[in-house]
């Protein structure tokens, strides 16, 4: 009877697993998170709060939520080749690297995860100036292997991810909107 019932459940793991793989499989290769929030500033105020890896720091949620993070600044601190290397329990452990800067509308930076698992995506800052105010949009994007699909039928990602960005975007939005 226990036995029977063992294997019975093993067999719905198993089948579970399966339906998730194959779920898993049909997902896109790529993704794509995105968050926008308007704020009641020119974009020349906002760009530099991007710009900047270290003012950039002052409002990003990952170092905000992770006071213990470690890290370095390389290269410039302002535009392209501005560098940042950390090191973290929660925030997890890479560098982000401005590869592209756009004055006052645009931003590309490359984020390089190292822990928890290994990543390197593409991350967009675009402002657009809309009268007194500017529509802000904080975007992430890269490949998706396999692994990162199946875990994505588990758990909502964009959620996840999109969470983090809409807190940093409120961030943004009290820093330049400051007086």
């Amino acid at each position: 009877m226990i036995k029977t019932t063992l294997l019975t459940l093993l067999g719905l793991v198993v089948l579970a697993i399966a339906v998730v793989a194959a779920i898993a499989s049909q997902r896109p290769d790529t993704f794509r998170v995105s968050r926008s929030a308007s704020i009641a500033a020119p974009a020349e105020k906002i760009f530099p709060l991007v710009n900047d890896v270290r003012a950039f720091n002052t409002w990003n949620p990952y170092a905000l939520k992770a006071p213990e993070m470690k890290g370095g600044y390389s290269g410039p601190f302002i535009g392209p080749g501005a560098h940042y290397d950390f090191e973290s329990r929660k925030a997890g452990s890479g560098s982000c690297e401005i590869v592209q800067a756009s004055a006052p509308s645009q931003l590309k930076m490359r984020l390089v995860m190292t822990a928890p698992f290994k990543a390197d995506n593409l991350i967009t800052f675009s402002i657009v100036p809309q009268g007194q105010t500017a529509q802000v949009t904080w975007a992430m994007e890269g490949p998706a292997p396999f692994v990162s699909r199946f875990m994505g039928v588990i758990f909502n990602m964009d959620k996840m991810i999109g969470t983090d960005f809409e807190a940093g975007l409120a961030n943004l939005k009290a820093r330049a909107e400051q007086a």
